[in-house]
């Protein structure tokens, strides 16, 4: 094979590991944004129609669940679980760095977000509400 035949098929191997790499990285970032963006369910449409069993097909089962004297369910499904975070009081230095006794450590606790939906003794969505403990 000659010399120039030689380099044509290395920067045909260059440019198609360049264009594979690209499409990588954009096929990684396009999931990564996906990923991010849960999508916000309308639940009042649901009302009188949206049953127990759908909830539990695309909800899973329920963190709690009661079921009252006249057949009503109530389930509460945790949507997004708190977190606690510390920071320190002083602005980002180490906590040794000026020699002296470390700063006090703040904390913020978040809670965890649940949807509550109660369905009929029918089976069938009643009411929703979204609440925080």
């Amino acid at each position: 094979m000659s010399q120039a035949v030689e380099q044509r098929r290395c920067w045909v191997s260059r440019m198609h590991s360049k264009r594979v790499t690209s499409r990588a990285i954009a096929l990684a970032f396009a999931l990564l944004l996906s990923g991010c963006a849960s999508p916000r369910i309308d639940w009042s449409p649901r009302i009188g129609t949206y049953t127990f069993d759908n909830a539990i097909l695309e909800l899973g089962p329920p963190d709690k669940q009661a079921k009252t004297q006249d057949g009503t369910v109530v389930a509460d499904w945790l949507t997004e679980r708190g977190y606690t975070y510390g920071f320190p009081s002083y602005g980002g230095a180490s906590l040794f760095y000026y020699g002296g006794p470390p700063y006090p450590v703040y904390t913020h606790t978040s809670p965890d977000r649940f949807l509550r939906l109660t369905f009929g003794p029918d089976g069938t969505l009643k009411t929703w509400s979204t609440f925080m403990r």
